[in-house]
């Protein structure tokens, strides 16, 4: 039975005798002033609970569903069992079986990621009385608190407002509007509505529950317990969603709001204060814009348990080779700087847990937290796994999730299904960091194309300026073998230009001079490891630098080598434009996405901070690629699918160098021109669907 739906800052998630009892009071933290006062209730004398007396809270998480709530893949039409909420629910009902008394969390980018998303955004948006599907799923799953991750902000603040039930107070929206949404609170302490200077929903809660306990006698009885929730969100919101929420917001430090707020819950009487971090780790040194701060925050004290996000990695890992070894980081304790914290990975694909046991301390009239009965685990989707490693049996599914979303999906695919032009090659990104073009080269023909005609209309200080492009291959193999851009040849329709162009972004364009477009490709080429000429043994080609991060140009007007023997930093070398050494003072305009040209001034070039900007589309990439696709009708690979810019600086290795790709794919990089590419391993052991190929890069 789902709850009333009320605006949802301040909706009460009422369990059996449970209430809210935070946020009000005298020194709660002032509510916006658009929204009704949340008082809390009047105190209630807390029963003796006896010394030494047990209770065990469980602490469960998703976080970053990106509106996969089916294990369904929009761009191949396709089930696809490795993610989807509707198996993580599963989890979640095997979790609550085995706990009693439990707490589900949300960490976060939980609206948008899938064709449904965009379609319930912006095709055909959803009505003020109806619920967004991904809250309607969580709803019917009772989650107790929720965050705001950064792409909640993508499609804009009134959409947001609107999907949250009302009561953003911040220029721009209605505060006042009432719609349906969540039917569980927001918590989010770091950003702030410029207009009021209030947070923009309210900064923690706390969850009075009444779970059940274990005296030291062995008599089972009931006791009140505090939850307190506080979140936090990446500041990189004020770059990446730039035109929402410039002027309209602002972003603090997660270390300076933690040290304002968590003294206050424990104030309110939180018990135990569960911190929801919708960012990863980093031990670089602390700033307050930093986008990864679950590391530092995990420093400041009176944090019991931190869920994190953002990073779309699984914490704690406990394979081989875990991916977070940094200092006062335990994979196996599953803690960071002796707190439990954990990451459930993306997509459904696994839920977060942590246990803890409390005690009661009769003399002092609290509860203590027996570390030494603390449980930390991520619980993955997989229930099998062969002998390679490879995932090859998940846990069954939840119907029940299906049903509740099933017009929305079935409209969605009729959606994805519009036809929109032809193609006589296959676009596909598995061969892209080793130079095929095949999906990379319309997306930059779209962009140049747009920016191009707008500059001539409207900008004629800069018509005579060289307009260029760069676009990345957004799926490069992080999520394993399916986890790449594969366009069949034959008809293309909606769901293939969404497969094209992964993400919301909106097309911008930059100016740049010569000098700083080889810096930007300095930055791009970090994708690849150093190889050694004279290693002898296998070296990998590609490095950790996320391939959605590299840019690159598909065009015969620009050439390039790419020397992977060279430091980062030193790998760009006989950069030409039209054939001759571009000249490092000439200004080009190149075509780029509101994400790059406004957050890559610490990864590409320090211009990419947004002062290099002369045209901010309202445009989406993807609606630009769309209808680009539309006006060529037949793409060819001629003239759409094979315009190389760049190759590696050739070079003999002793070794092999070799770099992992999706199985059975060798014919692609034939097709597409790259003779040097040989099959070392049909599986290349890591367990995801992917072979080992070698690059012979003398050639």
């Amino acid at each position: 039975m789902s709850l009333p739906r009320t605006p949802f800052r301040w909706v009460l998630p009422l369990a059996t005798a449970a209430v809210l009892a935070a946020c009000g009071g005298d020194s709660a933290p002032t509510p916006p002033a658009s929204a009704p006062s949340a008082e809390a209730p009047a105190p209630v004398p807390t029963p003796q609970i006896a010394d030494g007396t047990r209770t065990t809270v469980a602490l469960l998480e998703t976080s970053d569903l990106h509106s996969n709530i089916r294990s369904y893949d929009y761009f191949k039409l396709a089930e696809d069992q490795s993610y989807g909420f509707e198996r993580t629910a599963t989890l979640i009902q095997q979790a609550r079986s085995e706990f009693a008394n439990n707490v589900l969390l949300d960490n976060g980018d939980t609206i948008q990621g899938t064709a449904l998303a965009d379609y319930e955004a912006t095709i055909d948006p959803i009505k003020c009385d109806q619920t967004l599907s991904t809250y309607k799923v969580m709803n019917h799953y009772k989650y107790d608190v929720g965050t705001l991750g950064n792409h909640e902000f993508n499609y804009g603040l009134p959409f947001l407002n609107q999907v949250l039930g009302g009561g953003l107070n911040v220029d721009g929206v209605n505060p006042g509007q009432t719609c349906k949404g969540p039917d569980f609170p927001m918590v989010l302490a770091n950003v702030y509505s410029l207009k009021t200077g209030q947070p923009l929903v309210q900064p923690y809660t706390i969850l009075q529950r009444e779970f059940t306990a274990t005296t030291p006698d062995g008599k089972s009885v009931t006791v009140p317990i505090k939850v307190g929730v506080i979140g936090f969100t990446t500041p990189g919101i004020m770059n990446w969603d730039k035109r929402f929420v410039e002027g309209k917001l602002r972003i603090d430090g997660a270390v300076e709001t933690a040290q304002k707020y968590l003294p206050e819950m424990r104030q309110k009487g939180a018990d135990v204060v569960v911190a929801l971090v919708h960012g990863g780790l980093s031990s670089a040194p602390y700033a307050p814009t930093m986008e990864n701060s679950a590391w530092h925050l995990a420093k400041v004290p009176g944090i019991d348990a931190m869920f994190m996000g953002h990073s779309h990695s699984l914490f704690p890992d406990r394979g081989t080779r875990p991916a977070y070894t940094m200092e006062g980081v335990d994979n196996a304790a599953g803690t960071i700087h002796g707190v439990p914290a954990t990451m459930p990975s993306f997509w459904g694909k696994a839920l977060g847990v942590i246990k803890l046991e409390l005690v009661r301390d009769a003399k002092n009239s609290t509860w203590v937290i027996d570390k030494s009965k603390t449980l930390v685990e991520a619980r993955e989707t997989v229930t099998e796994r062969d002998s390679k490693g490879k995932a090859i049996a998940y846990v069954t599914p939840d119907h029940r999730i299906a049903e509740l979303v099933e017009a929305q999906h079935q409209a969605t695919i009729t959606y994805v299904k519009t036809p929109i032009g032809s193609s006589d090659f296959r676009m596909s990104t598995y061969f892209a960091d080793v130079g095929d073009p095949t999906a990379i080269q319309i997306v930059n023909q779209a962009q140049q194309d747009y920016v191009a005609r707008y500059v001539q209309a409207n900008l004629p200080q800069y018509k005579d300026l060289p307009v260029l492009s760069v676009s990345a291959p957004f799926k490069s193999g992080y999520g394993g073998g399916a986890d790449f851009t594969d366009v069949a040849a034959g008809p293309i329709a909606i769901y293939n230009a969404a497969d094209l162009y992964l993400y919301p972004n909106t097309v911008y364009a930059v100016k740049v001079t010569g000098s700083e477009i080889k810096g930007w490709l300095e930055g791009s080429a970090k994708r690849f490891n150093r190889i050694d000429p004279a290693a002898t043994g296998q070296q990998k080609l590609i490095s950790t630098f996320p391939g959605y991060n590299y840019d690159m140009f598909t065009t015969p007007d620009v050439s390039y080598l790419v020397d992977v023997t060279q430091p980062v930093g030193q790998r760009i070398v006989d950069l030409k434009y039209k054939g001759a050494p571009i000249d490092p003072a000439a200004s080009f305009i190149i075509a780029t996405n509101n994400y790059r040209a406004t957050s890559g001034g610490n990864t590409f070039i320090a211009a990419l901070d947004g002062r290099s900007t002369i045209y901010a589309s309202p445009d989406a990439n993807r609606d630009v690629l769309i209808q680009y696709i539309k006006q060529v009708q037949g793409m060819t690979r001629a003239t759409n699918g094979s315009a190389r810019s760049w190759r590696f600086k050739p070079v003999v290795t002793a070794g092999k160098v070799v770099f992992s790709s999706g199985q059975d794919k060798l014919q692609l990089a034939v097709d597409a021109g790259l003779t040097n590419i040989a099959l070392e391993q049909q599986d290349d052991g890591s367990g995801k669907a992917m072979s080992l190929y070698s690059i012979d890069l003398s050639k």
